[in-house]
């Protein structure tokens, strides 16, 4: 989302709504509730979900409801023996497999870097190791499969990366973003294994998919993550992008080689099992294949609108 946040919160709201829904539906409850306030984004996922999957429940949201802030949520859940434990973190903390986001506290102030203890996975960058580490990750169909040829279930690889890229300091981010609601919001996200499989994925993407997949993917995967962002993982539009998505990838199998040093990570190397990159074409050696005469011709073409342009606006550069 806005080019940064790999929704990792976003995206487990709908799946919590489902989950909750279908047991409800199944212990013949009325209503359901969350949370949420009035402020965020995760009401609206929650509700849009709620509403969509299960229409005939009633959706109670008593922060929203009785305008709380943090602390007087706590307040209440300590009153009424609610299991919380306000003095665990000064922050708010959301997590899952796909990373972690860090609210509140300090935090706030958009001026102030986030202290070290409000991280799990990333190392400060003095305290990571002073050799760079390679890895590789492979992909079948679009799916990471693989580290340094160790197949292992998505889950692990996940965990895996988030472990290998903490370690070296990767996988940090902090932006203003843009809340449905119409708010900006400093977020900090804690996202090692997310960020290391979207750049591998991406770069594996250049090897296997034409120019004109490659121009327009951009514009589908922004408003794939707008629709998600906004709570609308329901509506038909993100079903028929991710049709489209699944189509792209019957051919994004191959590796990615990725350097990790100091919080960067450097992709060095990449092979396809059916690249369209072709070192027989390409080539600058006298081996090439390629028939350079045939240039010529595709510049005069290519470039015609523009020399007709030109010629007839009389704009050419005229002989002193």
């Amino acid at each position: 989302y806005e080019g940064v946040y790999p929704l990792s919160s976003a995206l487990s709201r709908p799946l919590i709504a489902q989950e909750v829904a279908e047991v409800a539906l199944k212990e013949g409850c009325d209503a359901v509730a969350h949370g949420c306030t009035g402020k965020g984004n995760d009401q609206i996922r929650f509700d849009v979900t709620f509403s969509a999957l299960a229409p005939g429940l009633k959706i109670i949201a008593p922060v929203r409801e009785w305008n709380m802030s943090r602390d007087q949520e706590i307040e209440y859940a300590l009153k009424n023996g609610l299991p919380v434990n306000p003095r665990k973190s000064r922050f708010s903390i959301d997590e899952n497999l796909w990373g972690r986001s860090i609210e509140a506290g300090e935090l706030e102030d958009p001026w102030i870097e986030p202290p070290i203890e409000a991280f799990k996975y990333l190392k400060p960058l003095d305290e990571t190791p002073d050799n760079p580490q390679e890895i590789v990750i492979e992909f079948e169909k679009g799916i990471p499969k693989s580290i340094d040829g160790v197949k292992m279930p998505l889950e692990k690889l996940i965990m895996e990366l988030n472990i290998i890229g903490g370690v070296h300091g990767f996988g940090y981010i902090d932006h203003i973003e843009d809340r449905v609601v119409g708010l900006k919001s400093r977020e900090v996200y804690e996202a090692p294994a997310a960020l290391l499989l979207i750049y591998a994925h991406q770069d594996l993407e250049k090897m296997v998919l034409n120019k004109r997949i490659l121009d327009f993917k951009p514009i589908i995967e922004h408003k794939w993550a707008e629709m998600v962002y906004s709570g609308l993982w329901v509506d038909p539009l993100v079903k028929a992008i991710n049709a489209f998505i699944d189509e792209t990838q019957e051919e994004v199998t191959g590796e990615v080689r990725i350097k990790l040093f100091k919080g960067s990570a450097r992709i060095v190397g990449r092979i396809a099992e059916k690249p369209l990159y072709n070192p027989e074409m390409i080539t600058y050696t006298s081996k090439s294949v390629f028939d350079q005469k045939a240039g010529e011709a595709f510049s005069r073409l290519w470039g015609l609108p523009s020399i007709m342009y030109y010629t007839y606006r009389k704009q050419t550069i005229k002989q002193s």
